[in-house]
C-alpha cells in the first residue's frame, strides 16, 4: 500500500464555500491551469452552476509536494516528498445525505468547512455526526476570513469547542482569494492517515463502487476506491450484488476529467469503464472482485466489502409523458439518470387522463425538484407530475402494508401510522420567537433548546408530510434566512389523516384523490373542489363537483351547463309561448345529457390543477 495516498472529502452546510475551495485547492497544487479554471469547476451539472450548491458529489485527483520541511510533529507525512491526494467535494443540503454518506465510505479525512459569516449551522452538525460514525480524521476549518466584519475567532472558538481541540488547531481560510489553502493541504497530509491494506484472500482484487455514471462510448462507468490488489484494462470482474461478469474496457483516475491510467493500485481512487450497456448490472454499494485466472468464482459474495444502507425514498410522486414524450423514453431516462442517483427510486403507473407513467420516490422535496429538472434539461423530456405524498403504514383486518398512493388508501382503515422526523434547527436567538410560532401551523413539537455558541440549537419532531408544505420556505421566512434545518426520519407514530376523493360527475378521479389531517380536510376539500370549478370547461349540462371523506360528501361545487341562444327568439323576442316550450326542451335535454354524463379531465386540466 502507498503510503503517499491521502483520500479525503470537504463537508459543510450549504453555501458554506465547498465548491470555491475545492477550485483554490485546483490551483494550488497546479491541477487545473489559471486559463482553465472557471467557479465552481467541479460542479459539471448545469443546475449546479445554475443554483450554486452541489448536487453530486465530484471526486478529483491532485499531486502535492510537502513543503512544511521543519515540522517534526506529524506521523505519516515524509519530508521532501510527492503526495497523491484524492479530494470527494460533496453537496451540502440535507435532501442529498445520501451522496456525502457514500462519499465518506471512500476516504480516510474530512475537512469540516464552516461559513465564517454565519458560523455553525444544522448541516455541519449532522455531517460531522456523520464523518464521526465513518471514523474519519477530522480538520476543522472556518472559512470567508476576508469578510470584514464577521466576527471570525468567535466562530472559530466554536468550531474548536465542537470539534473538542484547541482554537489554534482551526484552520482560517479565504477561499475566494487563497488565503490559508496551503496550510490545508499540509494539514491534509499530516494528519489525514493514508488507506490501510485490507488482505481478505491471496492474489484478490476489491473494490467499492461509490458513484457510476453512463457514458455512450464507455458504457457503465464505476467509480471505485480499490481497497486491495490492482485492476487493469483486460482483467475480468465479478460484480457480488448482481452476479454480473465483464471484461474491464478502461481504468483511469479523475483529473477532474477521466483521465485513462495502464493500472488502479489499493488505495487508489478511480474509474472502471464496464463496458456495461445494461444500468442493471452495476449497482453503487457493490463490491467489484477481480478473481486470478483459473480460481473459481463461485464464493464471489465472501469477498463483499462493508459498503453502506441502502437510500429509503419518502416522498412519491407519479410521473406522465406530456407532449412529443413516450413512456419508453421517460423509462430510459430514469433507468440513465439512477446510474448517478441511487437514492431514486421508480416502478410503473398508470392514470386514467394521462396514460402510463412511473411512481418516482425520492429523499425530500429538493431531491425531486433536481431529479424534474435533469430529466427536463439533460434527457430532454416533457412530463405531468402528480401531488407529492409519502409512505404510511396500514392495518386493517389484522393485515399491514405501505401505501405510498393516495388512491390506494383504504376508506376507512383501522390503524395508520406515518414517518416522523426529528429536526434540528439552528437559529440566532433574535429569531426564536418568530421559529416557535411556526408550531401553530405544522405539527411541530419543539423538545428540547440550548445554547450553541452565538446561536441557539433547537431539535424538533414532526410527521414528514409536514415537511413537504412548504416547511423550508416558512423557516426562512420567519428566520429572515438565517435558520438552517437539518432532518433524519426516526420513529413512526400513529396518524390522524383521511383519505379525500374528488368525484365528477358522481364519478371518482383517482389522480385527485390526496391524504391530509383530519382536522384541515374540509378546507382542503373546499380549496380542492373551487380550483376545479375555476379550470374545468362548461359543458352541455351542469358538472357537479365533490369531494368525499369516510363515505359522505364534504365539499361540492357546480358548474352550470353551457347556455344556448333559441334561434331568432334569443335576439328578437317572439311568441313567449313558443320560447317557453324550446326553454323546457332544452332543460330536459340538459337534464337527459347530466344522467348519461361523464366527465373525463383532459392532460391540461390536469396540467392546471397540479401547478403549486
Amino acid at each position: 500500500m502507498d503510503n503517499h495516498i491521502r483520500n479525503f472529502v470537504i463537508i459543510a452546510h450549504i453555501d458554506s464555500g465547498k465548491s470555491t475551495l475545492a477550485d483554490r485547492l485546483l490551483e494550488t497544487t497546479g491541477t487545473i491551469t489559471a486559463r482553465e479554471m472557471q467557479p465552481q469547476y467541479l460542479d459539471q451539472l448545469e443546475l449546479e452552476r445554475e443554483r450554486g450548491i452541489t448536487i453530486k458529489m465530484a471526486p478529483v485527483r491532485m499531486q502535492y509536494e510537502h513543503k512544511n520541511k521543519d515540522d517534526n510533529t506529524h506521523t505519516h507525512a515524509q519530508l521532501n516528498s510527492k503526495y497523491t491526494l484524492n479530494l470527494i467535494d460533496t453537496p451540502g443540503h440535507s435532501d442529498f445525505s445520501y451522496e456525502v454518506s457514500r462519499a465518506l465510505a471512500a476516504v480516510e479525512g474530512a475537512i469540516l468547512l464552516v461559513d465564517g459569516t454565519k458560523g455553525i449551522q444544522a448541516q455541519t452538525l449532522a455531517n460531522l455526526r456523520a464523518a464521526r460514525r465513518a471514523n474519519l480524521k477530522i480538520i476543522g476549518a472556518v472559512n470567508k476570513i476576508d469578510v470584514q466584519g464577521a466576527g471570525i475567532e468567535e466562530i472559530v472558538a466554536s468550531v474548536g469547542a465542537l470539534l473538542d481541540t484547541p482554537k489554534e488547531n482551526i484552520l482560517r481560510v479565504s477561499a475566494k482569494t487563497g488565503a490559508g489553502v496551503e496550510a490545508i493541504l499540509e494539514k491534509v497530509v499530516k494528519q489525514v492517515p493514508p488507506p490501510k491494506p485490507l488482505h481478505a484472500a491471496p492474489n484478490i482484487s476489491r473494490a467499492l463502487i461509490f458513484d457510476s455514471l453512463y457514458d455512450d462510448h464507455k458504457g457503465i462507468v464505476a467509480y471505485v476506491r480499490l481497497t486491495e490488489g490492482e485492476l487493469k484494462a483486460g482483467d475480468e470482474i465479478h460484480f457480488a450484488a448482481t452476479g454480473a461478469k465483464i471484461r474491464i474496457k478502461e481504468v483511469g483516475y479523475f483529473a477532474p476529467r477521466f483521465a485513462p491510467a495502464g493500472i488502479l493500485k489499493e488505495g487508489e481512487i478511480g474509474y472502471i469503464a464496464t463496458g456495461q450497456k445494461d444500468p442493471s448490472k452495476v449497482k453503487i454499494g457493490d463490491t467489484i472482485v477481480g478473481i486470478p485466472v483459473n480460481a473459481s468464482a463461485s464464493n464471489v459474495k465472501d469477498y463483499v466489502l462493508e459498503g453502506y444502507r441502502e437510500p429509503q425514498p419518502v416522498v412519491f410522486l407519479s410521473f406522465y409523458p406530456d407532449g412529443e414524450t413516450q413512456f419508453e423514453d421517460l423509462e430510459r431516462a430514469l433507468s440513465r439518470l439512477k446510474l448517478t442517483d441511487p437514492a431514486l427510486s421508480f416502478e410503473p403507473d398508470s392514470n386514467e387522463a394521462l396514460g402510463r407513467g412511473f411512481k418516482v420516490g425520492f429523499l425530500g422535496q429538493l431531491h425531486f425538484e433536481i431529479a424534474s429538472s435533469r430529466l427536463e434539461r439533460e434527457f430532454n423530456l416533457s412530463f405531468l407530475t402528480s401531488f407529492p405524498s409519502v409512505a404510511y403504514r396500514i392495518e386493517e383486518k389484522g393485515k399491514t402494508w405501505r401505501v405510498t398512493q393516495a388512491q390506494d388508501f383504504p376508506p376507512n382503515p383501522d390503524k395508520v401510522w406515518e414517518p416522523i422526523i426529528e429536526l434540528e434547527i439552528v437559529v440566532p436567538p433574535s429569531y426564536l420567537n418568530q421559529v416557535l410560532t411556526m408550531q401553530q401551523s405544522f405539527e411541530l413539537s419543539v423538545e428540547e433548546i440550548k445554547n450553541f455558541g452565538a446561536h441557539l440549537a433547537l431539535r424538533a419532531r414532526m410527521p414528514l408530510r409536514e415537511l413537504i408544505r412548504d416547511f423550508d420556505d416558512r423557516l426562512k421566512s420567519a428566520s429572515a434566512g438565517f435558520a438552517s434545518f437539518s432532518y433524519e426520519i426516526v420513529d413512526e407514530a400513529a396518524a390522524d389523516v383521511t383519505k379525500v376523493e374528488i368525484l365528477l360527475a358522481g364519478e371518482g378521479v383517482p389522480a385527485l384523490t390526496r391524504i391530509v389531517p383530519t382536522g384541515s380536510m374540509e378546507r382542503e376539500a373546499r380549496l380542492m373542489v373551487e380550483r376545479l370549478k375555476e379550470i374545468l370547461p362548461k359543458q352541455q349540462f351542469a358538472q357537479a363537483i365533490q369531494a368525499q371523506a369516510g363515505g359522505r360528501i364534504i365539499a361540492r361545487e357546480t358548474i352550470p351547463a353551457m347556455k344556448k341562444l333559441l334561434g331568432n327568439f334569443g335576439k328578437t323576442g317572439g311568441d313567449r309561448t313558443r320560447k317557453m316550450k324550446l326553454w323546457k326542451k332544452q332543460k330536459e335535454g340538459k337534464k337527459k345529457l347530466e344522467s348519461m354524463a361523464r366527465v373525463k379531465l383532459a392532460p391540461e386540466v390536469f396540467r392546471e390543477i397540479l401547478k403549486k
